[in-house]
Order: C-alpha cells, then structure tokens, then sequence
C-alpha cells in the first residue's frame, strides 16, 4: 500500500518539487547546461514529472504514458542542446528529491509503516529507471532523426551506430 500523503504531495505540490530540484541543479556542478536556464525554466522543466509519478504510484505503472511523457522529454532535450549525461543525471536528482521528501517529511513512527515506505521507495526507483529508459531512447530517436534528415548519412551507417528499435516508421 502506498501512502497517500506521498501521492497527495506529488500532485498537488508539483511545484514545490520541482522548485527543491531547481535548487538540487544549481547545487550540481556537473549539470552545467541546466545551469544556464533560468529558474522558471528549470521548474517548468521537471514540474509534470512529480503528478505523472503520483498517478503512477497511486494506479499502477501506465506504461504508454510513461514512454510517452519520457521520450518527449528526451526529444525535447536533445532539441535544446543538453548533453544526454546532463538529461540522466537530471532525472536522478529528482528521484533524489522524492526519496529525500519520503524519508524526512513522510518519516513514519511505527514498523509497519517504514515497511510500507520501503515498498513505495522500491516503486520510486522502478518509475525513474524505466523514464531513464524512454528519456534515452527519445533522446537518442532525435538524434537519428536529426541525422538522417540533416545529415543524408546512410541508413547502413545508422543502423550501425544506432541499434535501438526507435518509435517512429522509417
């Protein structure tokens, strides 16, 4: 069972998360191409992430909204320039502020109920893995599709470099 004060939390106060990983960001010296937005931009960035994980959380993993939310995320990266290292460890640190969120403000008094929050940490981990997953693989899919459009590479040098089943027809 998960809490429902987590998924509460998560889609009512979407902006208060995004607003501690805005803060994470600027904390990160590694996530310099994130530094140069300005904070609005950086909130909007990652604020839709936080109900998609309540929904989540609260009715199961939804695997086609979960692919499509991520993969246009990665899209949407590579199209504004960021390294696609930048992009995963961006997403880790908003796994990092849900779990930080779960263990401090959501901290339970009893064992039944710190068994319970162990279960809904393993869900965190699941939801953010596999956004990792469908971020890489729109982010990559924008590549080859840059590429072969721009680029008149060959098909066979494509298919070589980039061995991912991507979403699109051709």
């Amino acid at each position: 069972m998960i809490d429902r004060i987590l998924i509460d939390s998560l889609n009512l106060k979407a902006r208060d998360f995004a607003i501690r990983w805005k803060n994470l960001i600027r904390n990160t010296r590694q996530l310099k191409h994130y530094q140069t937005k300005d904070d609005e931009t950086l909130i909007e960035t990652i604020r839709h992430c936080f109900p998609l994980l309540s929904r989540t959380l609260d009715r199961g993993f939804d695997q086609s909204k979960i692919c499509s939310f991520f993969s246009t995320m990665g899209k949407e990266r590579m199209e504004d320039g960021f390294p696609v290292s930048e992009v995963i460890y961006g997403l880790n640190v908003a796994q990092k502020v849900v779990i930080e969120y779960q263990i401090t403000e959501a901290a339970h008094d009893n064992p039944m109920r710190m068994y319970q929050s162990m279960g809904t940490l393993t869900r965190i981990a699941e939801f953010f893995l596999l956004g990792s997953f469908y971020m890489s693989k729109g982010f990559l899919e924008e590549i080859h599709k840059s590429m072969d459009s721009n680029c008149k590479i060959s098909e066979e040098f494509l298919q070589k470099y980039f061995k991912d089943d991507f979403f699109f027809n051709g």
